[in-house]
């Protein structure tokens, strides 16, 4: 069926794209399929954010995940179906760069501080060692440019290694 694979964290979608392009492997990026075919239930005030419609989501992506050949962008993993993924990466960031990082992108307190006690606390990748074999789910560190270069060649290391032994 080809590969699948997918990141969760920090520097997602950079490393996701690049991943996509220096391997011909289809890049989905979650949000971009949520958005195009309006995947949400509704609005949370709070967090001040869309509510994601999981089951449409998994409903829209499943055609192209069952030809496999994918990487996919998204920064949770708890709702995916757990046949669809050869490997997960979940990227992990410094504190004080991730908060650098969205006090930039203007993010609420609220919000903010979330998505640093979900870092603190390696919320996400707890998520992916509970969704999937905790064989295949691998922590990266992304706080610089130097590890997304890092993480792209280990990640296409693996990837020509899983090709050589699935003849895909």
């Amino acid at each position: 069926s080809g590969i699948n694979a997918e990141y969760g964290g920090t520097g997602k979608t950079d490393l996701s794209a690049k991943l996509a392009l220096a391997t011909g492997l289809r890049h989905i990026n979650v949000g971009l399929v949520a958005e195009e075919f309006s995947c949400y239930e509704g609005e949370d005030e709070e967090f001040e954010c869309k509510v994601l419609d999981e089951d449409k989501v998994v409903t829209c992506m499943t055609a192209d995940m069952e030809r496999g050949g994918n990487v996919v962008d998204y920064h949770g993993s708890d709702f995916f179906e757990e046949e669809w993924f050869d490997i997960v990466f979940c990227l992990r960031t410094d504190t004080a760069v991730l908060a650098a990082r969205l006090e930039e992108r203007k993010y609420g307190e609220l919000k903010l501080k979330n998505n640093l006690e979900s870092e603190i606390f390696a919320v996400l990748l707890e998520e992916a060692r509970d969704s999937y074999d905790p064989e295949i789910v691998h922590e990266l560190q992304s706080d610089s440019i130097a590890d997304q270069e890092a993480n792209l060649e280990r990640i296409q290391s693996w990837i020509k290694n899983w090709r050589a032994d699935n003849n895909g």
